[in-house]
């Protein structure tokens, strides 16, 4: 993870070597386990995905370095999911209020 391009921005490399912006949403614990959640930035010149959505990224610790991995399973990135998406509905209901 790298704070290039602010504290509200991270720079990934996934799987394949593409390099990837995500703009920081939010973070949750659950079950001991961090866990961030993102979205890609958009950059001018790209047309825009409709697969793309919610990155959610688990903190780990690896030889005493903080970094962002993937969940293990589908069912942790979808439990994950559910608090996110709980807690982001959560806050426009509180902005929507008078």
């Amino acid at each position: 993870m790298s704070d290039e391009f602010g504290p509200n921005f991270v720079s990934v490399t996934d799987e394949d070597g593409q390099e990837l912006v995500l703009e920081y949403v939010a973070s949750i614990e659950l079950d001991g386990q961090e866990y961030r959640a993102f979205f890609p930035a958009e950059t001018e010149g790209e047309e825009e995905d409709p697969d793309t959505g919610l990155v959610i990224l688990k903190l780990i610790e690896e030889n005493g370095e903080e970094l962002l991995s993937t969940c293990d399973s589908e069912e942790e990135l979808e439990r994950a999911y559910d608090v996110f998406m709980e807690m982001l509905y959560e806050e426009d209901d509180e902005d929507g209020e008078d």
